[in-house]
């Protein structure tokens, strides 16, 4: 039986995490589960699965998670430092799917003490890969990635680094993949939000309709496989069906195939380096006819150009971008400025960032760095980038 921890258990990808655990129960003794603010699905996830703790983000919430979870003899527990502190107990497994920036710290702290870190935090990654990688290196922790892109990438590279040529990371092309630069200078949150395929939250939902969830993905890239921005592409796939490809140098490429199911990647992550049944969707491509792929507009989508800018500058600039990137949509939510002008406030937030002194070894200068960019996104809107 395998010790495992779930952080992020209420959002989407510790749902699904919470699904497959929960039906094999005599594999897996749950350590400690966490969620952000819904205390009713995270005490019904901790009875589930019998977890040792269950801590809730907001300190204001505990006496109710206490009362959820009364009479059951699993703690409860809340706030930064609590949960911090569950990351800190040893387990064989474990899912860090915190969203946004909150979740790096929470992912360095798995890293120093667990087996295995399954990685669903984004910003993990982008704004301290690095570090990420080297507290892996040192506490020799395997950290396999979840986001479906990148679960495809490991799956087809397979341990065939050295003959990797490119990389090909495929987008659905969201709500304005045919509409004009002059309708996107117009477009509202509403029409943002309405993805083609998916129905997924707002923030998640106007990050792939700006191809800043792209971005961050292609970020993600370069820090998980070590591969130059040259060796990155992005192609339009509307279907979804493939998720990645990795091309050789004999000229072969290996494609990862698949349902639009959450529950593939982090059962691939769960049960590595061996794979099991999962309840996932068996693809009919009889049913599913042709699939097709085109290349996509960087003026119409500059978020594509601004990461490759990004991994170029290196050091603190992962940060930096994922800062300014996360205000100027704040901003969009609130009407202050218009989504193209979303790319425009993270090109000038770049374009303030100091490469010479960017020493990112350090989990303090990573979040000095998103600090910093932030306040300058709110300058750049005001004065117009």
């Amino acid at each position: 039986m395998r010790r495992v921890s779930v952080f992020g258990a209420t959002g989407s990808v510790g749902q699904n995490t919470i699904d497959l655990i929960a039906r094999r129960p005599d594999d897996f003794d749950v350590v400690a589960i966490s969620g952000g603010a819904n205390v009713a699905l995270l005490a019904a996830q901790a009875k589930l699965l019998r977890a040792d703790l269950a801590v809730i983000a907001q300190d204001d919430l505990l006496s109710d998670l206490q009362d959820a979870l009364a009479g059951t003899g699993i703690q409860a527990a809340a706030g930064r430092c609590a949960l911090l502190d569950a990351a800190a107990i040893p387990v064989d497994w474990a899912m860090s799917a915190v969203v946004g920036f909150a979740g790096l710290e929470i992912s360095l702290a798995i890293a120093k003490n667990t087996r295995t870190l399954a990685l669903a935090n984004k910003e993990s990654l982008v704004c301290g890969g690095a570090l990420l990688q080297k507290t892996c290196a040192d506490h020799q922790t395997r950290l396999l990635p979840v986001d479906s892109e990148h679960s495809a990438i490991f799956q087809c590279i397979a341990g065939a680094d050295k003959l990797v040529e490119r990389v090909i990371l495929t987008a659905s092309g969201g709500p304005f993949l045919k509409s004009s630069l002059a309708a996107m200078e117009q477009a509202t949150p509403e029409q943002a939000v309405a993805h083609p395929n998916w129905d997924m939250g707002q923030r998640i939902s106007i990050d792939s309709a700006s191809m800043f969830n792209k971005a961050m993905e292609v970020l993600e890239t370069h820090a998980l496989f070590d591969v130059t921005p040259d060796q990155i592409e992005v192609i339009i796939h509307p279907q979804s069906i493939v998720h990645s490809m990795v091309g050789f140098t004999d000229g072969a490429i290996m494609a990862h195939l698949g349902p639009a199911d959450m529950r593939g990647p982090i059962g691939f992550a769960l049960n590595w380096p061996e794979r099991a049944d999962l309840p996932v969707e068996r693809l009919d491509f009889g049913a599913l006819g042709a699939l097709s792929f085109q290349h996509l507009d960087p003026v119409q989508f500059p978020a594509l150009g601004l990461a490759e800018q990004t991994m170029q500058m290196g050091g603190l600039a992962g940060a930096a971008f994922n800062a300014a990137k996360e205000a100027a949509l704040d901003l969009f939510l609130a009407r202050q400025i218009g989504f193209l002008d979303m790319a425009r406030v993270v090109r000038a937030v770049l374009a303030q960032t100091d490469v010479a002194s960017n020493d990112i070894l350090c989990v303090e200068a990573v979040i000095a760095a998103d600090a910093i960019a932030r306040v300058k996104a709110g300058e750049a809107a005001q004065k117009g980038f």
